[in-house]
C-alpha cells in the first residue's frame, strides 16, 4: 500500500476560523482524512508526530519572536506550506497595529507592559519564509481549500480563481450597490472567494477576501467618492483584515486621519 501523505495544520496569531472552514468541509471531511495522515492538527487532536511533512496548512500571523523562530522549523520540515486565511496572508485585522505605536498599546492594555513579548508589526507569513499557496479570505473558502487539498494528492497545481467580486456579481446578475443604491464598495479591487456575499444583501464589499491580481485603487477613488463616502470612510473600508495587504496598506496610510 502506498503511504499517505503527511499533513500538518498549525496556528500562530489568528481566531483559529480558517482551520474550521478545514473542520466544517463535513460532507468532505473523512474523505480528507482517509486520504492522508494527519501529523499535527491541534485544533482536531492533541496527537503529534515528528518528522517530514508532505503538505502543512499554516494560519494566523507572526507576531512575536517565537513565531517567527517557529514558522522557520515548520518550512525547513514541510515539503508543501500553504498559507490559510487573511492573517497568514496578509496580517491580518492586528496588523493596525504596524502603524501605530505598539509601546502605548502595551501600556494602555497591560497593568504590566514589560512582561508582554511581542512584535512591533504583525506579518505574513511569506515575510518569513517561502510560501508555495496562498488561500486568502477572513475564512477561507471551503470550495477553495478543497481545491488545493484535491491538487496537492492528485500531484497538479491548484486551480484558483483570480477575478475581483464584481465579477461574481455580474456572473449572478447582482446590481451593482455603488451604482444603483451609492453604496462605497470594494468589489472592484477585492478577490473573490465569498461569492458576492455582501453585494447579495444590499451592501458594499469591505475586502475581507484581499486585493485582487493587479487591483486599481487609484481608479477606484472617484467611485467611491461619487458613492458619497468621505475619506475618513474610505480608510476604514480599508482597515480591516488585509489593512497591511500592500494595495489596501497605501489607501489607509495614504486617508489615515488618526496620528
Amino acid at each position: 500500500m502506498a503511504k499517505k501523505p503527511r499533513l500538518g495544520v498549525f496556528k500562530f496569531a489568528s481566531c483559529d476560523g480558517c482551520q474550521l472552514t478545514l473542520l466544517d468541509c463535513e460532507d468532505e471531511l473523512l474523505t480528507v482524512a482517509g486520504a492522508v495522515e494527519i501529523a499535527e492538527f491541534l485544533e482536531a487532536t492533541s496527537t503529534v508526530k515528528k518528522g517530514r511533512l508532505d503538505v502543512a496548512l499554516v494560519e494566523g500571523s507572526i507576531t512575536t519572536t517565537h513565531d517567527a523562530h517557529r514558522i522557520q522549523h515548520i518550512r525547513a520540515r514541510t515539503g508543501v506550506l500553504v498559507t490559510i486565511g487573511a492573517c497568514a496572508t496578509a496580517g491580518g485585522v492586528q496588523a493596525l497595529r504596524n502603524f501605530r505605536d505598539v509601546e502605548q498599546f502595551k501600556r494602555a492594555v497591560y497593568a504590566r507592559p514589560e512582561f508582554i513579548d511581542t512584535l512591533a508589526t504583525s506579518t505574513a507569513i511569506a515575510h518569513h519564509v517561502k510560501v508555495d499557496v496562498e488561500l486568502r479570505g477572513c475564512p477561507i473558502d471551503k470550495k477553495q481549500l478543497l481545491e488545493v487539498l484535491t491538487a496537492l494528492l492528485a500531484g497538479r497545481p491548484p486551480k484558483l480563481p483570480r477575478h475581483s467580486v464584481c465579477m461574481d456579481c455580474k456572473r449572478s446578475g447582482i446590481t451593482c450597490v455603488m451604482v444603483a443604491h451609492g453604496e462605497p464598495c470594494l468589489g472592484p479591487v477585492t478577490a473573490t472567494g465569498c461569492g458576492a456575499l455582501c453585494p447579495t444583501y444590499g451592501r458594499g464589499c469591505f475586502g475581507c477576501f484581499g486585493p485582487t491580481h493587479q487591483p486599481q485603487t487609484v481608479a477606484l477613488r472617484p467611485a467611491l467618492a461619487h458613492a458619497g463616502a468621505t475619506d475618513a470612510q474610505v480608510e476604514r473600508l480599508y482597515s480591516t483584515f488585509n489593512v497591511a495587504a500592500p494595495a489596501f496598506a497605501v489607501e489607509h496610510t495614504r486617508l489615515r486621519v488618526l496620528p
